[in-house]
């Protein structure tokens, strides 16, 4: 409805254009002198000859009358030209005044030419200056409807797949139904909603894959222990020959068996070392513009970013941060406080909530795969954000620690220096 608008506007304001200046073009100054009043002139001055010097004009005309010898007999006003040679050069009307059948003086009518032409220049210049005010106006304003309406939907629809495409599914896509992408923010948020489950149903799926494998681990490893056991006792017995050799092929084969099933029990953790992380030099008004995308709900307050060079992923960072923010709107949901330094190596930026923070005994988990603090009961997630968020931290030479602070969970986020790698 509104691109309608501004189309309809611009149409408008091309149209009024035209009229104008088709009104003007049609339009003719008249320059030519009035003969009526000019006459009129001419025999009022006659009639009044004799007592020219108290002649009051009533045609509103600018004149002036000479007298035989050029001298000066009655003006309208001063400014006006008082000789012929300056009549002849303004091109003014020059007529006799004749007495008797002889020439008594002249009469020097001013020509206005001038001044109309200078007054339609003035109305020239105010037409088409409003004209091109007229046409700013509605094009800034269609620019602005513009950049608010497509291209900003456009970015944020652009910066929302990249986090989905980086395995980020908690941050909902802002939904503005106003503008043209309006259907298709919606549809995209479905699509999240639906990846997000899919994703903690994987993670569901992956935490008893974890239980499976500890489960047959310790069933495996129980009797393969025992075995090992009679095998080191039967060696033990057995001084020497064949069967001192079968006791330890059985005591080789129980510790290889025992390797086994120790490496897979942790092979789920090699599953993300396939994230790959590409550090650049980035600048950290980066960083602040991250921070403000991931407190999507605007809970943070005002916090200051020292100007430097970072060395990071943008990817990866944005995620890192998406992921306190999303754990601080999970268990807080209180105001968060945001805080940054350089130190020697490192931007040093602290993000801490108000939501009391986890138990001392918990602190030290709180990195591990898989694993979720005690007051996280029916709140839905996989025990993995910060465990990601400090491998990432890692892969681009800086650091991730989580501790309570004065009021609530404390994450400090440390970001390796362009100038220190």
């Amino acid at each position: 409805m509104k691109k309608h608008i501004f189309r309809t506007s611009i149409v408008f304001a091309f149209m009024a254009e035209i009229i104008m200046l088709v009104i003007f073009a049609a339009q003719k100054a008249e320059t030519r002198q009035n003969a009526v009043i000019i006459n009129e002139i001419v025999h009022s001055v006659m009639d009044n000859w004799d007592s020219i010097e108290n002649y009051k004009d009533s045609t509103g005309q600018d004149y002036v009358v000479l007298g035989k010898n050029g001298e000066i007999l009655y003006k309208t006003k001063n400014g006006l030209s008082e000789s012929i040679n300056q009549a002849v050069i303004h091109r003014d009307t020059i007529l006799d005044i004749e007495l008797e059948g002889k020439t008594a003086g002249k009469v020097i009518i001013y020509n206005k030419s001038a001044g109309i032409i200078k007054s339609w220049k003035h109305k020239v210049f105010i037409i088409v200056l409003s004209a091109v005010f007229l046409q700013f106006v509605i094009c800034i304003t269609y620019i602005i409807y513009l950049n608010r309406n497509i291209i900003n939907p456009f970015y944020k629809m652009k910066n929302f797949a990249e986090r989905i495409a980086g395995g980020n599914l908690d941050i909902p896509l802002e939904m503005d139904r106003q503008n043209i992408f309006g259907a298709f923010t919606e549809s995209f948020d479905i699509m999240r909603s639906e990846l997000k489950r899919a994703h903690m149903a994987e993670a569901k799926a992956n935490a008893s894959k974890k239980e499976l494998v500890a489960k047959l681990s310790h069933d495996i490893k129980t009797p393969v222990a025992s075995i090992k056991a009679v095998a080191e006792l039967g060696m033990a017995l057995t001084g020497s020959g064949q069967d001192l050799k079968n006791y330890q092929q059985i005591i080789y084969k129980a510790d290889q068996i025992n390797t086994l099933v120790t490496n897979l029990f942790t092979a789920t953790l090699e599953e993300l070392e396939q994230l790959s992380i590409t550090p650049v030099c980035i600048d950290s008004r980066e960083v602040k513009e991250m921070l403000i995308n991931s407190d999507y709900m605007e809970l943070a307050s005002a916090f200051y970013i020292p100007d430097c060079l970072l060395y990071a992923d943008r990817l990866r960072l944005q995620q890192v941060f998406d992921n306190i923010f999303a754990n601080s709107y999970k268990y807080a949901k209180t105001k968060i406080d945001i805080n940054a330094y350089t130190s020697k190596n490192s931007l040093e930026v602290s993000i801490e909530d108000y939501g009391g923070g986890v138990n001392t005994e918990e602190l030290p988990f709180l990195m591990e795969k898989f694993r979720r603090g005690k007051n996280t009961a029916g709140i839905e997630g996989a025990g993995l954000g910060l465990y990601i968020s400090s491998y990432f931290m890692n892969g681009m030479k800086g650091g991730l620690k989580a501790g309570n602070g004065e009021n609530g969970l404390k994450v400090i986020v440390s970001i390796a220096l362009n100038n220190s790698i």
